[in-house]
């Protein structure tokens, strides 16, 4: 999840935006909007059609799958598109071809202050902090002027993180990234292509902790690609999140961000405030934010990923365990 900005791309034209949605998901925005979108299952009823928004990992398509159980228990007609990352999602956000997704405070701010104030913004003048209130509200005046509402956060936190292999951590006598730094080891970085430019990947990593990094290899943030090539000592650093829950499972195990590289990153909802601004909409989201705990999310993505439970039916069975749904 390296969930911070990455500039480059975010204005796409109509054509290319509508045809990188379609290779994300087989279907068109449109086509989700009259509820017949990738998560399938019958509309409760006629409040109107919304389209839940996904990034292209584990975590987000199950968050956006609980929004959308939710939205449908509460009448809408909601369906799930996935989209491969936030410099795609967010400008469809805004036009209202996607009307709500699961966001992390702190990096959702960092990425509308970079498209507010420059490519540069996160790293000059910073918006986030580890203040969550504060992070909270200065996310509000980015995103308010660009038609977005954000709704309250939870306690739910999830951060980026990163992982090597236990018998590499062994050997070079690691278990922080600055015990990296140190040792002056070159590492090459499984992730999103994105990490090379965002500032709480690879140029975060180079400036707070003085890692060597000699690239990025484009296998996906905490994709099972990604993380066998940090197993197999094809790349030496994995970019994955603290609720992972199959690092055990390939043999890595998390360095600390003990010089505090990346913010909290509380879990909220942000809608298109025209079409998803409602009270009953924030309450029918209020209810997923409320109960969600950070170790949910943690056992959540360990169902889908460990597991190979499909995120809709992981989605269903936590609502139903939460008293959310009534299971039919």
């Amino acid at each position: 999840m390296a969930k911070t900005s990455r500039l480059a791309g975010a204005v796409l034209g109509a054509m290319a935006l509508a045809g990188s949605l379609a290779g994300c998901g087989g279907d068109s925005l449109e086509q989700d909007k009259s509820g017949t979108g990738a998560s399938g299952g019958a509309s409760a009823g006629g409040k109107g059609s919304l389209v839940v928004g996904a990034a292209a990992f584990t975590e987000s398509k199950v968050l956006a799958e609980l929004y959308a159980q939710v939205l449908r228990d509460a009448g809408y007609d909601a369906s799930v598109t996935t989209v491969k990352n936030r410099e795609l999602y967010e400008p469809s956000l805004e036009k209202g071809e996607i009307d709500v997704v699961p966001e992390y405070a702190a990096t959702i701010a960092e990425f509308l202050n970079a498209k507010a104030n420059g490519p540069k913004a996160p790293e000059e003048k910073p918006v986030a902090s580890s203040d969550v209130g504060a992070t909270v509200a200065a996310l509000e005046k980015l995103a308010t002027p660009r038609g977005l509402k954000v709704l309250p956060p939870g306690e739910a936190v999830d951060q980026n993180a990163f992982a090597v292999s236990r018998e590499f951590a062994e050997k070079n006598n690691l278990t922080s990234l600055s015990d990296l730094g140190r040792s002056k080891i070159r590492v090459r970085i499984a992730a999103g292509d994105e990490c090379e430019v965002r500032p709480f990947c690879a140029p975060g990593l180079k400036k707070t902790y003085g890692i060597d990094v000699a690239g990025v290899d484009p296998k996906g943030v905490g994709t099972p690609q990604a993380k066998q090539a940090v197993k197999d000592g094809e790349d030496q650093l994995v970019l994955t999140t603290t609720t992972d829950a199959t690092l055990e499972s390939f043999g890595l195990v998390l360095l600390e961000d003990d010089r505090k590289l990346q913010n909290a990153d509380n879990v909220l909802p942000v809608v298109n405030a025209e079409d998803a601004g409602s009270p009953e909409i924030a309450d029918a989201l209020g209810k997923i934010t409320r109960a969600l705990t950070t170790e949910d999310l943690v056992e959540l993505n360990r169902k889908v990923d460990a597991e190979r439970a499909k995120p809709q039916e992981v989605a269903k069975e936590y609502l139903v365990s939460k008293g959310l749904l009534v299971k039919r």
